[in-house]
């Protein structure tokens, strides 16, 4: 059996379960678990925002995640009598549950019979005809701290539209589970698309409501526009909190392993490799049908949310991280990589390894990632290499910071 790169041989049973259960102990024992409750999140502070929402024709960008509790943000702010008149609802849908990347259409709300109007697909940023009507916009989502995760993206292009159209914003913040470390490789300008549109790391370490300030203050908006912010924060939460999330914020981040998980293994999507897409452990698993090394095997089928995955009814050998893998990013506070360097390295056609449609690159914002791993860097080598631009993004990320650093 190979982990982490070292094989340990099945006859030492009792060995590899001292070792696990040896890392588990020491990672509980400096990680700060939150739940809510412990922490009160942004949109409870009602005080703090109802006197911008009096009188005000109200727009809410949400989803599944914009929860007070167990209610809904839009059926809590209804029965206190705000005017919330519009849904905008980011990727997945307003329910949370269309697949990652898939068209989601406009519709009503069936409880509300609100308008629901989709942010995703070929409409991604909010016209002035979107706004017709309305006086001001709540942003209320769940995040996970990787550049990567759209919902950031959605963001940018709602505070820019707000901008545009001289819209007020609230942000309302929620704590970010990946928010006790920063890594990765900086984007470049050349490869911003909707999985990176800002120059920042893949784990950037900040919530919404840092992020929602530092964009609008640095000039990361479209032709550096600023819009109308109001950020209201969380209680309780400091960035060295590791922060359980009380929903999933998607469908394939169905627990706080694979939330953990996420910034590491989701480079894979720009590979061959398979991450579990469609099976029990989206984000907790990943293989191929051409690895050999494996100590899993698993078989991908078609599934609410992950509809045709990759390599969809064929055995894949790999990995299941479900029992370490979330704590050992807690314990390194940085990325795996690793998962990535060996299975290029174990690949056996490499030239099919990474996707010809430069999907790869988007995901890492910059092609020296691949080129790293093609010439056989390590993974240390390759974390070396990003540390100047991550003390510089640092820099900038902690004028913004709201809660305590770790």
């Amino acid at each position: 059996m190979r982990i982490f790169g070292w094989y340990i041989q099945p006859m030492k049973p009792l060995f590899t379960f001292c070792f696990f259960v040896f890392s588990i102990l020491c990672v509980q024992s400096q990680s700060n678990y939150k739940t809510d409750k412990d922490i009160s999140v942004g949109a409870k502070q009602y005080k703090e925002y109802a006197p911008l929402l009096n009188g005000k024709s109200v727009g809410i960008v949400g989803n599944h995640t914009t929860l007070i509790d167990s209610a809904h943000l839009v059926d809590w702010l209804l029965a206190k009598g705000v005017k919330v008149k519009k849904v905008f609802a980011p990727e997945h849908g307003f329910r949370g549950k269309a697949d990652a990347g898939e068209s989601v259409d406009s519709e009503k709300d069936a409880k509300t019979g609100l308008p629901i109007i989709s942010l995703y697909g070929s409409h991604k940023k909010p016209t002035a005809q979107d706004f017709e009507g309305i006086d001001i916009i709540i942003f209320d989502i769940q995040d996970v701290g990787a550049r990567f995760y759209t919902y950031i993206s959605t963001m940018t292009y709602v505070m820019e539209a707000c901008a545009e159209n001289s819209i007020p914003i609230i942000v309302l913040d929620r704590p970010n589970p990946n928010g006790f470390y920063i890594d990765g490789p900086i984007l470049q300008k050349e490869y911003k698309s909707f999985v990176g549109m800002h120059p920042m790391p893949i784990v950037h370490g900040m919530t919404v409501g840092e992020l929602a300030q530092l964009f609008n203050e640095e000039g990361w908006l479209e032709n550096g526009v600023k819009c109308d912010l109001t950020v209201v924060k969380c209680r309780g939460y400091q960035h060295s909190d590791i922060y359980v999330l009380p929903v999933k914020p998607s469908p394939n981040l169905p627990n706080q392993n694979a939330i953990l998980l996420y910034p590491s293994l989701c480079l894979f999507e720009g590979t061959d490799v398979s991450v579990g897409r469609g099976t029990d452990h989206p984000f907790e698993l990943f293989g191929h049908p051409n690895l050999t090394q494996g100590s899993y095997l698993f078989v991908p089928k078609s599934t609410e949310g992950a509809k045709n995955p990759k390599h969809e009814g064929v055995p894949c050998v790999g990995w299941d991280l479900t029992e370490f893998g979330g704590k050992n990013i807690q314990q390194k506070q940085h990325l795996v990589i690793e998962y990535l360097v060996n299975a290029y390295r174990e690949f056996p056609a490499k030239d099919n390894f990474f996707l010809s449609n430069g999907f790869f690159e988007k995901l890492a914002g910059t092609d020296e990632l691949r080129s790293q791993i093609e010439a056989g860097l390590t993974a240390d080598q390759i974390r070396a290499s990003w540390q100047p631009g991550l003390a510089a993004f640092n820099r900038t990320r902690v004028k913004y910071l709201l809660y305590e650093d770790f």
